[in-house]
């Protein structure tokens, strides 16, 4: 087995950066207890106005001013390693993410569909930049050895066992990820790499620093098997984004919904699943609104997910200012994607129906567009009727004489000293059950400007026409 190991040195800061329209600008995220503030991390704008984590914070203030604060909240860092858990899950069908601030996946499974490590390397580092999410990236035969390369050099791949092992023995205690504080205390003690410490008798070493040391050293090595708990996909989506300051607009509120809409969007290509309802909150101080976005069919792109929000978005009043936003999806069923002709010839600016449809549905209402099914019933005002849904199967339309593309609401009177019969009659008796009983004799009827027209006179008659339709 090969591991590979994604080290994420400032989860917690991108995870905040990612959502603001100019992460360039200087930012610190904040800890500690009231009394004692301090700064978590920083971004480099922050760093370069020589600001550090651990440092005071009247003292950054002294510093800079201006720094944008954000409270460290570890909660919320554990939820984005199982975001990229979930991502990562899509290469690979073992990911752990049981170490804080890292996800270990096995990619040699992954080599036959995806390609050799560096195509995959290059590819989670693309996806990775994407999302946006600082990175290292190394790949070792054991899943610890992937964690402590990654933290020695980006990039480091090391495929044979014996070379891996010299390549530990040379590695450092204090940066070889030792349980508790025993890199510490071995590099007080004169053992400087890792090497001295599997010389050291076993029973020694388990004396003065427990079980969980040689533990470590054998599942580093490849000795002993590592158990780790693996990540299993969730059956929904559940994803919240405070905002900095309270939004009273629409346009403010489109960049982070565009960011979740992405994170949803990647949470159903790893289910290789899709979306067909979903509930935008907007949550003001002491209550909410939520937009509802139903589609007809389970969709999963991204742009066309946002466009359908942003539209619904925008009909939606806002009394009150939005503070935070929440996107959950609670149903992801599968996702089946559109058949299309191989050679499909398509032009730059058109849009496939499927898009069409649920942009209108969008923007003028969800009862705006529908299906038509044909009926048995001849009378042609109920010869039809809406169908909701896109995977309802119509059947075959009865065979009738020719009908009009443009039919009227209600017949209205024919008014024309020159109508010229073209065909019929076509004789028409339905309705004697339902108490909307209709007799009437359907002629073609070509009119002075030459318009063809399908209209009705009682049985037996040609005159009193009543126009009820015209032929394109």
């Amino acid at each position: 087995m090969l591991w590979a190991c994604i080290l994420l040195p400032q989860l917690a800061l991108d995870a905040v950066l990612r959502r603001l329209p100019d992460p360039s600008a200087p930012l610190a995220l904040i800890g500690g207890p009231a009394q004692l503030r301090t700064l978590h991390a920083v971004n480099p704008a922050a760093a370069a106005a020589g600001l550090r984590a651990g440092m005071r914070l009247t003292a950054a203030h002294a510093l800079l001013p201006d720094v944008a604060m954000v409270d460290y909240d570890p909660q919320a860092e554990a939820c984005w390693q199982r975001f990229l858990a979930a991502w990562a899950y899509r290469h690979s069908s073992q990911v752990s993410a049981q170490w804080p601030g890292c996800i270990v996946l096995e990619v040699r499974a992954s080599f036959g569909l995806l390609g050799p490590w560096p195509r995959i390397e290059a590819r989670l580092r693309e996806e990775l930049g994407a999302l946006g999410f600082t990175h290292r990236i190394a790949m070792a035969p054991t899943p610890r050895a992937a964690r402590v390369l990654a933290g020695l050099r980006d990039g480091l791949a090391v495929v044979d066992p014996a070379a891996l092992h010299d390549l530990l023995d040379r590695v450092p205690v204090r940066r070889a990820l030792l349980p508790d504080d025993a890199g510490e205390r071995l590099h007080r003690m004169g053992l400087r790499e890792l090497r001295a410490v599997r010389a050291l008798p076993a029973d020694s070493v388990r004396r003065r620093f427990g079980l969980l040391l040689l533990q470590h050293l054998d599942r580093l090595y490849g000795n002993a098997d590592d158990p780790l708990a693996y990540y299993a996909p969730p059956d929904r989506f559940d994803s919240r984004i405070e905002l900095e300051c309270e939004v009273e607009s629409h346009t403010a509120l489109l960049f982070p919904l565009r960011r979740m809409i992405g994170d949803l969007c990647t949470c159903l290509s790893i289910r290789d699943g899709g979306v067909q309802r979903f509930v935008l909150r907007l949550e003001h101080e002491g209550t909410h609104t939520d937009v509802e976005v139903g589609l007809l069919a389970a969709e999963r792109e991204p742009a066309m997910l946002f466009e359908l929000t942003r539209g619904r978005l925008e009909r939606v009043q806002l009394g009150r200012p939005v503070v935070a936003m929440r996107l959950l999806a609670r149903e992801l069923p599968p996702f089946v994607p559109a058949t299309r002709d191989l050679f499909e010839v398509r032009t730059h600016q058109a849009l496939p129906w499927p898009q069409l449809r649920e942009r209108l549905r969008a923007r003028l209402g969800d009862t705006a567009v529908h299906r038509v099914a044909p009926t048995s019933d001849p009378r042609p005002e109920r010869a039809w009727r809406r169908v909701e849904g896109a995977a309802a199967c119509i059947g075959q339309a009865p065979v009738r004489p020719s009908r009009p593309l443009w039919l009227l609401p209600k017949p209205i009177p024919l008014r024309d000293a020159r109508l010229r019969i073209v065909a019929g009659p076509e004789r028409l008796e339905s309705g004697w059950w339902d108490g909307d009983e209709a007799r009437r004799d359907y002629y073609i009827l070509e009119t002075s400007q030459g318009q063809r027209a399908w209209a009705f006179a009682p049985p037996g008659e040609q005159g009193g026409w009543m126009l009820h339709g015209w032929f394109a």
